[in-house]
């Protein structure tokens, strides 16, 4: 078994090791895997502070009290979660390539989560915001065409802002209403776009990107004002601001990704579809906008049927 001690540079190795085989292997995000260090690294320096010298010297009781001191109390359960988690595929991967003899996680439970039902838009309320976005964008200003654009290609597809803000010019086509999105772990999938939104993007190409775009711009779909590529704090300002007023005060990228699937289903959208077009792993994930769906149904139902 190789070593496996818990001096300063050897947890610094030891977590870069291991920052690359979920990387590359496990295909997880370069944002998961900065949480998953910095989990980690406080994880084994509280090891390291309790006298252990060794990874094999690492329990499940040390890592129940590591859960339990401190800055975890005041921690949402959500993080609690995602801590169980960092340590789990970490051991794990520790027992597998030698490091460990046994899995000290394997009785380690993690926090029952809440599933609360996301907000959404109403569907009149995502085509005001579409639509105040088009009248904005009319005068011909390059922004607010690429706004438009943007918006419109949100909520046709229900891609994740990171999806949307990473793709490029020949991710998309036009001809075939076809937009290319890579997703979680880099997995790709193709999402169609309705025409809406391929009226707007075809403005913001035409029109509008080059008045953005410099020499050094990459090939971006969407760029910022100074010809970079779109950040997605500055994208995420733009859903805020154009879906604000009226009946809501404006959503997130995100919660515009929950509007689109809600309103899918409502049009009778099959679970299975809908789990394609968004990318998700689990089929029941995607279940979960049925509740939604169901709270507007027997609400509505409730309203009109004369013995509800």
């Amino acid at each position: 078994m190789e070593s496996s001690a818990l001096g300063e540079s050897e947890i610094a190795q030891l977590l870069e090791r291991f920052s690359q085989f979920i990387l590359l292997q496990k295909g997880m995000s370069k944002h998961t895997a900065r949480a998953y260090d910095s989990d980690l690294r406080q994880a084994l320096e509280f090891a390291v502070n309790s006298d252990a010298r060794d990874l094999r010297e690492v329990d499940t009781a040390l890592l129940r009290a590591w859960l339990a001191s401190g800055h975890n109390q005041k921690a949402a359960r959500s993080t609690i979660a995602r801590r169980v988690a960092s340590l789990r595929t970490f051991f794990g991967w520790a027992k597998r390539t030698g490091l460990m003899p046994v899995d000290p996680t394997v009785r380690l439970q993690s926090p029952k989560l809440s599933q609360p039902l996301p907000h959404v838009l109403t569907s009149q309320a995502a085509a005001q915001a579409c639509d105040a976005a088009a009248e904005l964008a009319a005068g011909g200003d390059a922004q607010a065409l690429r706004d438009w654009a943007l918006i419109e290609t949100l909520y046709a597809t229900g891609g994740r802002i990171g999806e949307v803000t990473g793709a490029d010019l020949s991710d998309l086509d036009q001809a075939s209403g076809l937009i290319h999105l890579i997703g979680k772990g880099d997995k790709e999938r193709v999402v169609p776009l309705g025409r809406p939104a391929l009226t707007a993007l075809n403005k913001w190409l035409n029109e509008g990107r080059s008045r953005l775009a410099t020499e050094k711009s990459p090939p971006a779909l969407f760029l910022g004002t100074r010809g970079g590529r779109l950040n997605e704090r500055a994208a995420r300002d733009v859903v805020r601001r154009l879906t604000s007023g009226g009946e809501a005060p404006g959503v997130s990228p995100h919660g515009l990704r929950h509007s689109m699937a809600t309103h899918l289903l409502e049009g009778g959208a099959d679970l299975r579809s809908v789990q394609e077009i968004l990318g998700h792993a689990s089929l029941a994930t995607t279940q979960r906008y049925t509740h939604v769906m169901g709270d507007r149904l027997r609400a509505a139902y409730q309203q009109a049927h004369p013995r509800a």
